[in-house]
């Protein structure tokens, strides 16, 4: 088994287990060993699916402000776990390559292997959600037939993006491909980088 199938298979499994009770609230039971690859892959799709479930609570037109306001900062602090998971799994790619010699003609990827794995995790959800909505008894004929055409596509990807990874892992390996990694400098959650929380600190 490549490295893809194994993550789709983690990243269906932590679905799968997080659909048991369907509440953003559940703690996570990571089934894996420590310091396993396949724990780390499990930690991060379940923070990707209590999130894709929180985006769609946020989005009831009758939501409480108040009860948005929350949701927002809960997303928030998610989507900087979220990042800090993603340069984590970098970090074990960067040790898993640490004696591989790059070529000097190697090339540098427009993205990092983790951000590519992060794409295949939100795909999972993508392909799990639409395969619902396209076996839906609820739902149109029509609708089904539409999320199943949507259906295909999203398989397509997954296909395309999976093969897409594995070809890049295997490039670093042979040393065809440079590993460089640039942390996020993500500004909005930094109280000294972020103008309205900084400015607010100076006021008091």
């Amino acid at each position: 088994m490549n490295f893809t199938e194994t993550a789709w298979k983690v990243f269906n499994q932590s679905i799968e287990d997080y659909h048991v009770s369907d509440d953003v609230n559940t703690l996570i039971n990571n089934p894996f060993e420590k310091d396993s690859l396949e724990r780390i892959l499990y930690a991060k799709n379940w923070i990707d699916t209590v999130q894709w479930h929180l985006e769609d609570i946020i989005r009831d037109e009758n939501i409480d402000p108040a009860e948005a306001l929350q949701l927002k900062r809960t997303i928030d602090a998610s989507n900087q776990k979220r990042t800090d998971l993603v340069e984590f799994i970098d970090s074990w790619f960067l040790t898993k390559f640490e004696n591989i010699t790059p070529r000097p003609d190697a090339k540098i990827n427009t993205e990092t292997p983790a951000w590519a794995v992060d794409r295949l995790s939100i795909l999972a959800l993508k392909v799990y959600h639409m395969s619902l909505e396209a076996n839906r008894e609820s739902a149109s004929e029509e609708h089904r037939a539409n999320c199943q055409a949507k259906l295909d596509v999203l398989l397509t990807q997954k296909e395309d993006l999976s093969t897409s990874i594995d070809q890049l892992l295997t490039d670093i390996e042979y040393g065809n491909v440079k590993m460089k990694v640039y942390k996020q400098m993500k500004m909005y959650n930094d109280d000294s980088l972020n103008p309205i929380l900084y400015q607010k600190g100076q006021q008091k």
